[in-house]
Parts: structure tokens; C-alpha cells; sequence
């Protein structure tokens, strides 16, 4: 495929890594707050005047620690802010991840044909640990979805104060970006995957979806050299040797480690952090 044209990316939906001495990037955090302030403890002082950083989506879990992962996050980035060399809001990127996504759709539910069943998919899949983590016990949730639009409507409403009432939440949720790349076009961060047979601009929901074909890629997309993903839905664990990808998803919050792994501008590692979780 043809080289990507950088120049027209739409910043509202893509973060730009640009004249970064070196990258470091976080994998799927999964809720687990502890590991995520280890790694940090550990990131700051391995961090150097001109790195920058990108966070690969699912920060959420299957426990109530929403509001503890992302006050963790957001007051990781001041710290870091704080150190001399890294001030530039620009440094930091953050990827919206499939749970992310969920949380988008759970928002918009009274949108929704069949909001019951909506609702019992989100909850199968954890969001009740996010909803409960902003004041709504998972079976409200359920019950609430049943109550027709008006109803749900208004419960939607008061989920949007709950999380605007936690300062940096709704800011942070509302500049999720769909994908990160630097400058020079040699890296691109995404949450799960991609296709390799549409442009960046056309994914559409590829980020977040594993279609189960990443670690095929054997040659540089779009002029990318190589392609850096953090969340793996098949768990296959931390995988750096392919020059033309990379999955930093080491298990986290499923019985296995939090990675941050930092790269040159070229795409090879320079450093690695990697923390094992508690059920680990």
C-alpha cells in the first residue's frame, strides 16, 4: 500500500507523537490500579527529557477501581509533566480501547432498539464494574434498561454527572484518541488491530476488535514500520521479536503482568517495565 499522508490526520481522532526521542507505550490496563502505580513508580525514573507516552486503551476491568485507575493516570501525567523537558500536553497520548468503546454505547443507550439486551451484553462484558465504580449497582443497571426511554435517558444523564463530578474524568474519557502514530510515519499505536487492507482513516471499528490476523503482518503498513498493539484477545502474551509488529499485552487483569515498553523513533525496544499483578 501506498505511504500514508500524515499531514490532513484529523487530531481530534488520532494523536500525534511528534519529535519524540524515544516512546514509551503502555498495554491494556485491565482496572488494575495497583500494578498501573507500581509501573508508574518505576516510569518516572526511567523517563528522559524527550520521551513521550501512549496508552493503549482498556484501562477498565471486571472490578469497581475506575475512578482509582484513572485519578492514577491523570495524576501520573502531571508528575511527569512536572519533570524538566517533558511539559508539552502533546506528550502524552491516550487510545480508546474496546471498554472504552462499551462505555460510549452504554452512554448513548437509550439510542438503542433493544436497550435490555444492549445492557445485558455491556454488563456480560464488565461494564457493570464501570457503572458501579460511578454510584449504580450492575443489577439498577439492568433493571433501569427496562424502563423504557425516558427512564433511561435520565439515568444516563445522572452516569454523565457522576463522572464529570470526578475532576479530569470526563475530559479524559471525551480526548480518547482511535489511534496514535509519530511524526515521521515509522510507528503506529493501536488498541487491538487493524486491517491492513484499509487506510488508517477508514478502520472504523478494526482498532478495537481483534479480527485474529496481526501477528501475519510481515511488511510495513501504509509506510509504517512497525505496528504496536496492547491488547491481545486471544492472551498469547508479551511479543517484541516480529520487526513489523509488536503486542505489549502481558495479561494484565488476567492473571498475568502490566508491560511498558519504550521504543526509538525507529521502532526498536530501548527499555522494558514489566509488573505482575496480584492474581499473578
Amino acid at each position: 500500500m501506498t505511504v500514508t499522508d500524515l499531514s490532513n490526520m484529523d487530531m481530534e481522532k488520532f494523536g500525534c507523537l511528534d519529535q519524540a526521542r524515544r516512546i514509551w507505550a503502555v498495554a491494556a490496563i485491565h482496572g488494575e490500579t495497583g500494578a498501573l502505580a507500581t509501573l508508574h513508580e518505576d516510569l518516572l525514573t526511567r523517563f528522559r527529557p524527550g520521551d513521550q507516552l501512549v496508552y493503549l486503551g482498556n484501562y477498565f476491568g471486571n472490578r469497581p477501581t475506575v475512578v482509582a485507575t484513572l485519578n492514577e493516570l491523570l495524576e501520573t501525567r502531571r508528575k511527569l509533566m512536572a519533570l524538566g523537558g517533558t511539559s508539552k500536553p502533546e506528550a502524552f497520548v491516550y487510545l480508546r480501547g474496546a471498554r472504552e468503546e462499551m462505555l460510549t454505547k452504554l452512554l448513548e443507550l437509550q439510542f438503542a432498539p433493544n436497550p435490555g439486551e444492549v445492557m445485558d451484553w455491556l454488563v456480560d462484558h464488565n461494564i457493570g464494574a464501570v457503572v458501579a465504580s460511578y454510584g449504580t449497582p450492575e443489577h439498577v443497571a439492568r433493571a433501569i434498561s427496562r424502563e423504557g426511554t425516558l427512564s433511561i435517558s435520565r439515568w444516563t444523564s445522572s452516569l454523565r454527572r457522576a463522572i464529570h463530578n470526578h475532576p479530569g474524568h470526563s475530559v479524559f474519557l471525551s480526548n480518547l484518541r482511535r489511534a496514535g502514530f509519530s511524526r515521521d510515519g515509522k510507528m503506529l499505536f493501536v488498541h487491538a488491530s487493524i486491517d491492513v487492507n484499509r487506510p488508517v482513516t477508514m478502520q472504523k471499528d478494526n482498532f478495537w476488535w481483534d479480527n485474529g490476523r496481526f501477528d501475519q503482518i510481515t511488511s510495513p503498513y501504509s509506510g509504517f514500520a512497525r505496528i504496536v498493539r496492547g491488547y491481545d484477545h486471544s492472551n498469547k502474551g508479551l511479543r517484541l521479536n516480529s520487526p513489523h509488529t509488536a503486542t505489549l499485552d502481558g495479561g494484565c487483569g488476567r492473571g498475568g503482568a502490566l508491560n511498558a515498553v519504550c521504543f526509538t523513533p525507529d521502532g526498536d525496544v530501548a527499555d522494558h517495565i514489566s509488573v505482575q499483578t496480584e492474581a499473578g
